[in-house]
C-alpha cells in the first residue's frame, strides 16, 4: 500500500474523530490545553490501536482470502465509508452539560470513534507488509486532526460536523473503488 493512500485512510479514519473534536470544543465553556491533549491522545490512539487488532485477525485469515481479498478490501472500505455518510445525515446536537473531560465519556467517545478502523485494520493486513507503519499513521493524523478539531469546535461550533462526516466517507469508498479497480486490471 502506498504511502499517499495510507495518508488518505488515515484521513478518512480520523473524520469521525474530527467531527466529535468539534461539537466537544464547541460543549467546553474554558477550554484548557489538558482537554485538548487528554482527547487527541485517547482518540489517536484508540484509532491506531484498534487497525492494529484487525490486521491481526485478517492476518490469521490471510490464506484462505487471498485471492478476493480486493473484493474484501473494497466491500469494508464501502462499507464503512458509507455508514460514516449515513451518520452525517443522523448526527444530533451534543448536550450542554456533557463533560467531554470525563474519563468514561472519553473511552466511549473513543471507542465509539475507532470501531470503523478495526474493520479497516483487517484491509490493512490484505495490502500492506507495512501495518505497524501505517497503524502509527493512523494514529497521529487522528491525533492532529482531533486537537485542531476541538479548537475548530470552540470558534465555529456545529457548522462543519456533518461536512466532514460525508468527506471522511467519501474518501474511504474511493479508497476502496481504487483498489478494486487496480485489483481487476491488472
Amino acid at each position: 500500500m502506498h504511502v499517499v493512500t495510507i495518508l488518505f485512510v488515515a484521513i478518512g479514519l480520523a473524520m469521525d474523530a474530527l467531527a466529535v473534536s468539534i461539537v466537544t470544543g464547541s460543549v467546553y465553556r474554558e477550554l484548557h490545553i489538558r482537554h485538548v491533549l487528554r482527547m487527541a491522545l485517547f482518540f489517536g490512539a484508540f484509532q491506531a490501536v484498534m487497525p492494529l487488532i484487525g490486521s491481526l485477525a485478517g492476518l490469521g485469515l490471510k490464506a484462505y482470502i487471498n485471492p478476493f481479498d480486493h473484493w474484501i478490501a473494497f466491500g469494508l472500505l464501502a462499507f464503512v465509508g458509507g455508514k460514516m455518510i449515513y451518520e452525517a445525515f443522523e448526527i444530533q446536537s451534543a448536550e450542554k452539560n456533557l463533560d467531554p473531560s470525563n474519563l468514561t465519556i472519553l473511552l466511549m467517545l473513543s471507542i465509539a470513534t475507532s470501531i470503523d478502523a478495526l474493520a479497516v485494520g483487517v484491509t490493512l493486513s490484505l495490502l500492506t507488509n507495512s501495518v505497524v507503519f501505517a497503524v502509527c499513521v493512523i494514529g497521529l493524523v487522528t491525533f492532529v486532526l482531533s486537537y485542531a478539531g476541538v479548537a475548530i469546535g470552540k470558534r465555529c461550533g456545529h457548522f462543519f460536523e456533518s461536512k466532514i462526516e460525508i468527506l471522511g466517507g467519501l474518501v474511504l469508498i474511493a479508497i476502496g473503488v481504487r483498489i478494486l479497480v487496480s485489483h481487476l486490471s491488472a
